[in-house]
């Protein structure tokens, strides 16, 4: 079943948690001291941006039919298991930043020495291991979780009944 990061945006605090640990689980050393001194320093792989009076983090969405696999002219982008990460063979890619220009989210960026692009990956090691995405991992609030497709489905549907009562009864 696919797994997909859920964001509770009204639990998100913008600590910028979820960036750091991102980037920890990213670098060369996997330690934040070690990351640290780092050169370049890792990037992170989400975005905690600020949205009225709210903070909404976000990623690569893993599109099932991912605009940015389909324009890759070097296939560096692929989706190799259909319930998985869209994931970046680095050696691959020729920064031509056609992905960044069709992915209807904007959450691919270019990495620090400007030859590739990084997006997310779902942590995909630490997933292979059993364990959930660093960013899942680091929130201390729970607005980021990693969920099944027909959980999401379920939230979404539960808030919407719940709505529905609270605007009839708010009627009655």
């Amino acid at each position: 079943m696919p797994r997909v990061i859920a964001v509770d945006v009204t639990k998100c605090m913008g600590c910028h948690s979820c960036e750091v640990a991102c980037a920890v689980a990213h670098s060369r050393g996997k330690t934040l001291l070690a990351a640290i001194q780092e050169q370049p320093l890792p990037q992170p792989r989400v975005s905690v941006l600020a949205a009225g009076e709210m903070a909404v983090p976000l990623q690569c969405r893993h599109c099932e039919d991912a605009p940015c696999v389909a324009i890759c002219p070097t296939k560096a982008l692929q989706k190799p298991d259909s319930e998985g990460p869209v994931i970046i063979d680095q050696e691959l890619c020729i920064g031509c930043k056609s992905c960044i220009m069709v992915c209807p989210f904007g959450v691919i960026t270019m990495s620090a020495d400007g030859k590739s692009i990084i997006k997310c990956d779902l942590c995909i090691e630490r997933l292979n291991e059993g364990e959930d995405p660093a960013c899942v991992e680091a929130c201390p609030t729970g607005a980021l979780q990693l969920v099944t497709v027909d959980e999401l489905a379920a939230r979404s549907r539960q808030l919407a009944v719940t709505e529905l009562v609270a605007t009839i009864e708010k009627q009655s």
